[in-house]
């Protein structure tokens, strides 16, 4: 029977280093729209804030919604849930020394993120990683409500299980897991069929914009949807990508009102 839900899954067999290397190596077309668009929406919401905090809720393999966050905030959680991720995490963040990690696919992106001011600002970026980073093993199913002034979520919602009740939980517990007011970038793949680490084949749910939406009308303001299609497929089985900055509702507690 195919494994269907979150729980049933093999978090551990991931392979962050394969997973960067097929999507991250060198910038996707449509992840040089996206890092533009997370750039200047924090700078336009935060510009001049400092000392916040910040979470990236199923970091994996990847970089850049960290380092889109650096510059307003002194302290960064990064959370994944898998094992292999959790250590790939760390070795780039907390435990990070010149030398012990390629870093230079994150160097595109930090080129790119500090043609802003506010970038331009972080002498080291990767030292403040290092300093500012918290890697924390948790689920998406298990934030605490309230914790975050800014937060992202990239490519985890509709990749975790194939049941449409879990893809909404999990957008509605990554809003609830931020401050009322927070701004927030989210991305999701459409119509995604499941995806593969090596023989390995992991489920997903397949959404479209309107799906994106109606999982965030409760808690959230959209103040921007941005639709790409698949350029040069990364792999086969989805038909484009869909990146949502957004706020979350002043009034919005979440699950801890």
């Amino acid at each position: 029977m195919p494994r269907r839900f979150n729980a049933d899954l093999e978090w551990d067999a991931l392979d962050p280093e394969d997973y960067c290397r097929k999507n991250y190596e060198n910038i996707h077309e449509n992840d040089a729209v996206f890092i533009v668009k997370l750039r200047d929406f924090f700078s336009s919401r935060l510009r001049g804030r400092t000392r916040l905090r910040g979470v990236d809720v199923g970091a994996g393999g990847n970089l850049y919604p960290a380092l889109s966050m650096l510059p307003y905030c002194d302290e960064l959680t990064l959370i994944d849930y898998s094992r292999p991720n959790i250590r790939w995490l760390l070795d780039h963040t907390t435990d990070y020394a010149p030398g012990r990690v390629d870093m230079t696919a994150w160097r595109q992106f930090w080129n790119v993120l500090v043609e802003d001011v506010s970038y331009a600002r972080v002498p080291d970026p990767w030292r403040a990683l290092r300093e500012r980073s918290r890697v924390h093993r948790q689920s998406v199913f298990g934030l605490r409500p309230a914790q975050w002034d800014l937060g992202t979520m990239f490519f985890v919602a509709e990749s975790i299980s194939a049941s449409e009740e879990e893809f909404r939980s999990a957008v509605s517990g990554f809003i609830d897991a931020l401050k009322p007011g927070a701004p927030f970038v989210m991305a999701f793949m459409e119509k995604s069929e499941g995806w593969r680490v090596g023989e390995r084949a992991f489920p997903a749910v397949s959404v479209c914009d309107s799906d994106v939406l109606d999982s965030m009308s409760r808690g959230a303001e959209v103040h921007e949807l941005i639709r790409l299609g698949t350029g040069n497929p990364l792999r086969p089985g989805y038909s484009g990508m869909i990146l949502v900055c957004g706020t979350k509702n002043p009034d919005h507690e979440g699950m801890g009102e």
